[in-house]
């Protein structure tokens, strides 16, 4: 396949990196040092299995969509619409738009935009970038994708590439899953600036997560959503399963950049709000969030 990340973060240079390395042929758009760095020198994927210098090209430009078969779109919510308006005229009729994100409506946005077929994926990955062109992977990896005309071809391409994935009918629900575990876990590492590992040793966080936890079901449950699997073992998994990692959230606090909280905690206060569920505990964590943001953007400014 000839593949274009759109937002090449974390989420997007360990996808593409894994697919490169598969022999596909990749592109990252992303920012100018990232970029520089890539031409220069390869992205550097560091996993607890290997570490190597990936080969693959690198752009500025949305325009670098031009021929691909699937786009991995990695922007944060807070950009969709307007990434999705950059490659729409230079995307391929029948090229699949692949939403990698946090929160449970971006490919409904994407589709707002573009005529492409967009499917929504379901992310399980640990990783950062900690710096130009160097991706961090810390754990897991695994992809839910929902079903389109080109997802079986794709998934068995990914499978191959080491990265384990799966079809389903309801990637509504796991999309909603995902959110939920963002939303416990998310905030709290950005406010207290620890990893998952030592976030859950703290005094009183067991039952804030516990109170998050129950808002957001009880949301879901209001909108019809079906949440696949058993969703206190998914929490108590991800302290398990990524004691190192750092929130998203917290990674982007600790830059200086505005998070998509509004996505997260942010989202299920908007919709309980509308459908007369109350969402305290996640409020409280959506209001900090945005407190310790706005404090960094007066200081920038």
């Amino acid at each position: 396949m000839k593949v274009a990340v759109m937002g090449a973060g974390a989420v997007g240079c360990y996808y593409g990196a894994m697919l490169a390395r598969a022999g596909h042929e990749v592109v990252l758009i992303g920012r100018p040092s990232h970029v520089e760095a890539v031409r220069a020198n390869g992205l550097r994927l560091e996993t607890k299995a290997f570490d190597e210098q990936v080969r693959l090209a690198a752009s500025t430009e949305a325009s670098a969509v031009q021929g691909a078969d699937l786009v991995l779109f990695c922007v944060k919510s807070t950009d969709t619409e307007s990434a999705a308006a950059q490659i729409k005229p230079h995307l391929s009729l029948d090229a699949l738009v692949l939403t990698l994100q946090n929160g449970v409506d971006n490919d409904e946005r994407v589709r707002s935009v573009l005529s492409n077929e967009v499917a929504a994926a379901v992310v399980y990955v640990a990783t950062e970038m900690t710096g130009p062109g160097h991706v961090k992977h810390h754990g897991r990896g695994e992809l839910v994708i929902a079903p389109s005309r080109t997802s079986e071809e794709v998934a068995r391409h990914l499978i191959a590439a080491g990265v384990p994935t799966q079809i389903s009918d309801n990637v509504r629900g796991s999309l909603w899953a995902k959110l939920i575990l963002n939303c416990a876990y998310n905030a709290l590492s950005a406010v207290s600036q620890l990893p998952y590992g030592e976030l859950t040793k703290g005094v009183g966080v067991a039952d804030v997560i516990r109170d998050v936890v129950a808002e957001c079901l009880a949301v879901a449950k209001a909108e019809g959503v079906v949440i696949p699997g058993d969703t206190d073992a998914a929490i108590r998994g991800i302290a398990q399963s990524m004691p190192s990692q750092f929130s998203s959230t917290a990674q982007d606090l600790a830059r200086g950049k505005l998070s998509e909280i509004d996505h997260l905690n942010g989202l299920v206060v908007r919709r309980g709000e509308a459908l007369g569920v109350p969402t305290p505990a996640n409020r409280v964590l959506f209001v900090m969030v945005k407190l310790l943001e706005g404090k960094q953007q007066k200081a920038v400014v």
